[in-house]
């Protein structure tokens, strides 16, 4: 099942990709929850009965009429591993960036999330603005302690995050969250693939084209941290909740390790590949006065 948040005529609700239309869940079955965050919140039974509406006697919208929105607008968290693929962790070395060998984790505060298809703002302090392609995480259920082999029964399902990234902000401070949280610069989408489409969120082909030219391409089996690890850490440490998103880290071939660097320009389009869960596409523009 492919979940959206989605807005038509000013009314944002959710629903589920049905071919080129979308189930309207709230207005089909009015005893489904209204926001995403809400319907993750409600459990198995409440996604069962979402994925076992019948299309043809739905309320329905054309793909093609609504506008798609983050698939959760609101997240309580949005967590990032970084240095999380093998060459790009080169690529930190390079830079003089040391690479620990625990797990590294920040913050992009959750005011950066915006929608698959929105436009990405280049900031007035900087003109140092990059790319990360990642495959996201949404968490399903309240969650503690999770082992490693406990882990796929927490998650929801999976989209496309670009971790876009304003480097001189970011290397100002060791946690990097100032760097990861400029308004617009978590653009995720299009939709959540429920895990039980996904057979194995480590078997996935993910690129990153700007301007149509292929920059970033990896599998995620090429991980240093897989998924399950990844819940395991953060678990440890903090509760999460249904609707976080855990960004898994991104490979090689960021603009900051170019030679030479490389930085978005306005009227850029940076556009995220996952095979089997769908793409984001973004383009730069001036930050509004």
């Amino acid at each position: 099942m492919r979940l959206v948040t989605f807005t038509r005529g000013g009314r944002r609700a959710i629903g589920k990709i049905a071919g080129d239309r979308i189930v309207d869940l709230p207005a089909t079955d009015p005893a489904l929850p209204r926001t995403m965050r809400e319907l993750l919140q409600a459990g198995p039974a409440a996604l069962d009965r979402a994925r076992q509406i019948d299309p043809g006697s739905a309320v329905t919208v054309a793909l093609a009429e609504a506008k798609l929105e983050a698939p959760v607008p609101d997240p309580s968290k949005f967590l990032a591993i970084g240095m999380n693929y093998r060459k790009h962790a080169e690529e930190a070395r390079a830079l003089g960036v040391q690479v620990p060998d625990a797990q590294v984790w920040f913050n992009k505060q959750v005011s950066c999330v915006t929608g698959p298809y929105d436009p990405v703002h280049m900031p007035r302090v900087s003109d140092m603005l990059d790319y990360e392609a990642e495959l996201g995480v949404v968490i399903g259920r309240r969650c503690r302690h999770v082992s490693a082999e406990q882990a796929p029964s927490v998650i929801a399902g999976y989209l496309v995050v670009n971790d876009v990234s304003v480097r001189d902000w970011q290397a100002r401070t060791p946690t990097m969250t100032l760097g990861k949280s400029f308004d617009t610069h978590g653009p995720i989408g299009p939709w959540i693939v429920t895990a039980d489409e996904v057979p194995d969120p480590h078997a996935l082909q993910m690129r990153m084209l700007v301007n149509g030219e292929v920059r970033q391409e990896a599998n995620t089996g090429e991980m240093i941290h897989d998924i399950w690890q990844q819940i395991a850490y953060l678990s440890t440490v903090m509760t999460l909740e249904p609707g976080d998103l855990i960004a898994t880290g991104t490979p090689s071939g960021v603009g900051v390790a170019m030679k030479p660097q490389s930085w978005r320009r306005v009227g850029d389009v940076m556009r995220v590949e996952i095979d089997g869960i769908g793409h984001i596409e973004n383009v730069v523009v001036a930050e509004p006065a």
